[in-house]
C-alpha cells in the first residue's frame, strides 16, 4: 500500500540540501524527486509514495475519463484533469495530492502555462489497487474531507463497482450517495443529470 516513503537514503542527495525530516515536506522538495515512474504525494508534511499503475487502473481510469470529459464538455461545466496532474490543497493539506481525474468547475480552471491546480477542485477519482486501497480510504480520503472537497468518487476493478460519496451538511464526513456494479448506474451530486452505466466502465 501507499506509505510514507523511508528516510531519503532511497534518493540521491540532491544539490538542493538534505532532504526534509518527516512531517516537514513541502512542495518544493517534492519538486526535486526523481522522476522513477512512481507516484508521490505530500499530505501534511509527510512524503507517500505509490508504485505504478497497473494495466487495470490504467483501463478503469481510460474508461471514467471518457465518460466524465464527455459529460462535462458537452454541458460547459468546466474541465476534467487526470493523473499525475498536482493539486495544491489549502493550508498545506496536501502539496501536493494527485488524485486518478479532477473535475474542475468553469471559472475556476488552472491557465494553460499552470503546472498545478492551487485550492478545492469540485470532484476526484481515485481507482482501487490492492496495493493503494487503504490508503486512498483512509490517509488521502482524510486530506479530501479536511479540504472540503464535495465529491469523492471510489472506483473498484476487483469488485466491479462505483461508490459515489459527498460531503455532509456539516462537512464533518462523506455519505455515500450512490453505489453500483454491472447493471446498475450512479449519479453525482455534483454533476446533476449525470448517469454512468458501471458496465461501460467495466464491461465483462
Amino acid at each position: 500500500m501507499a506509505q510514507p516513503a523511508p528516510r531519503p537514503q532511497v534518493f540521491p542527495e540532491p544539490e538542493g540540501g538534505p532532504w526534509p525530516a518527516p512531517g516537514k515536506w513541502t512542495y518544493a522538495d517534492y519538486r526535486r524527486l526523481p522522476d522513477d515512474g512512481q507516484r508521490y504525494e505530500v499530505i501534511r508534511g509527510h512524503l507517500y509514495v505509490s508504485p505504478a499503475p497497473s494495466t487495470i487502473h490504467q483501463r478503469t481510469l481510460s474508461r471514467l475519463n471518457r465518460v466524465l470529459d464527455r459529460f462535462v464538455l458537452d454541458h460547459g461545466l468546466g474541465e476534467v484533469f487526470f493523473a499525475p496532474f498536482d493539486i495544491l490543497l489549502p493550508e498545506g493539506i496536501g502539496e501536493p495530492v494527485q488524485p486518478d481525474l479532477v473535475f474542475i468547475r468553469a471559472g475556476k480552471e488552472p491557465g494553460d502555462d499552470t503546472q498545478n491546480f492551487q485550492g478545492v477542485p469540485d470532484l476526484v477519482v481515485e481507482v482501487l489497487s490492492p496495493s493503494t486501497r487503504r490508503y486512498d480510504l483512509g490517509t488521502k480520503l482524510g486530506a479530501y474531507l479536511e479540504a472540503g472537497i464535495p465529491e469523492v468518487w471510489f472506483a473498484d476493478p476487483v469488485a466491479a463497482t462505483v461508490r459515489v460519496h459527498g460531503l455532509s451538511e456539516d462537512r464533518k464526513r462523506y455519505l455515500e450517495l450512490s453505489r453500483g456494479g454491472r447493471g446498475e448506474s450512479v449519479t453525482s451530486r455534483v454533476l446533476p443529470g449525470l448517469r454512468v452505466a458501471v458496465s461501460e466502465i467495466f464491461p465483462r
